[in-house]
């Protein structure tokens, strides 16, 4: 049997090139979800691999579909190695049956991992030239007047908390974080 698996990051991506390159592949069933790849807990990556058996083929768009780190990568890939299953990655051109293949699908995940290393660096410089030039990340700070109604509201005993982030438009975990 030939099972595929597609996923994207985020629920505003879609999966449609994805589905046709595996229906292409001729995968017979296509398990998807749209959830990170750094997540650990993948439900339809679980339930293909557990309903694959020896001699199936796991197929996928590109590896970095199935996992983000090297470590995960070839967690995965020993799990279908010891079932029995070839994996294929149509676009990195990967098939583990052949001895070439199985080295280079190690070399690409290393490679993957490296990218994403490299992704998150260029994102911290980033952040630290921004904090350099004064610039401040993350969510405004709410104004101490607002605050200061919230709690006073609060002390008076006659409003809920959801009426009074409703009023007021403070947060409740701002709320609470002021009142402890």
């Amino acid at each position: 049997m030939i099972i595929g698996y597609a996923r994207v990051s985020t629920k505003d991506q879609s999966l449609e090139m994805q589905l046709d390159a595996l229906n292409n592949a001729g995968c017979e069933r296509v398990y998807q979800e749209k959830i990170s790849g750094a997540k650990d807990e993948r439900e339809q990556l679980n339930r293909a691999i557990d309903i694959l058996r020896e001699g199936d083929q796991f197929v996928v768009y590109k590896l970095d579909r199935l996992a983000r780190s090297t470590l995960k990568l070839l967690k995965v890939a020993e799990e279908l190695e010891i079932k029995g299953v070839e994996l294929i990655s149509i676009q990195d051109n990967i098939d583990t049956t052949t001895p070439m293949g199985k080295a280079m699908f190690r070399m690409l995940s290393v490679l993957a991992e490296l990218e994403r290393d490299m992704i998150r660096e260029r994102t911290n410089a980033g952040l630290a030239a921004a904090r350099a030039r004064g610039r401040k990340g993350g969510r405004p700070k709410t104004k101490q007047k607002k605050v200061e109604q919230a709690l006073k509201m609060y002390h008076t005993k006659q409003f809920t908390i959801n009426e009074i982030v409703d009023a007021t438009g403070v947060s409740s975990s701002t709320l609470y974080r002021n009142i402890n």
